[in-house]
């Protein structure tokens, strides 16, 4: 978590309010809330089920930056409904890869909607550069996931950025992460 939270805080302002997609039981959003007592947070899944982990998460660290959780399936256009205040950035760690490609879609058109200007979609993950895998372990684990589900993989940074700029998004800028993944910057012009 530590490389992460350094990219944050190059890529994040002091003061607004981020939303997570697909934050599970918590534990990147409460390192979040931790790492940036001055943004507000908040938490999202597709199964209402993960938010008391997320609740018993922020009693225990006695957080205030964190906003109630909200359900969202990042494949659903009605998703950003649910936002009623422009957002300074959507993140996501690890989703693209393990949902459809529509959940990726979805995503980059929902954040389009919902950030302000200036506003960063922060997607973290493995990514294929010019339809290639970044390293040979890349490849390997695409397959792995091809193979538990034909409609995940690795998704490629030209796919989404085209998705992006049809949606008035500036093409993903790449900031490099350890373990072969990167942090895709798309900001709303």
């Amino acid at each position: 978590m530590p490389p992460l939270l350094a990219q944050l805080r190059q890529l994040l302002p002091d003061d607004g309010t981020v939303l997570e997609i697909a934050s599970g039981p918590g534990q990147h959003l409460i390192a979040y809330a931790k790492a940036f007592p001055t943004l507000r947070w908040q938490g999202s899944d597709v199964d209402p089920r993960a938010f008391a982990s997320i609740d018993a998460w922020c009693a225990e660290e006695a957080l205030d930056n964190v906003l109630p959780p909200l359900t969202i399936d990042a494949s659903d256009p009605g998703w950003p409904e649910q936002i009623t205040t422009p957002l300074v950035g959507v993140i996501v760690v690890n989703m693209c890869h393990i949902s459809p490609w529509d959940a990726t879609t979805g995503l980059v058109r929902g954040a389009s909607r919902v950030l302000a200007a200036g506003g960063a979609l922060l997607i973290y993950g493995p990514f294929k550069r010019d339809g290639v895998h970044t390293a040979p372990s890349n490849a390997r684990f695409d397959e792995s996931l091809r193979a538990q589900n034909p409609n995940w993989g690795v998704r490629g940074i030209e796919d989404i950025n085209a998705v992006a700029e049809a949606v008035g998004l500036q093409a993903a800028v790449w900031n490099d992460m350890p373990s072969n993944n990167a942090v895709l910057e798309l900001r709303k012009t």
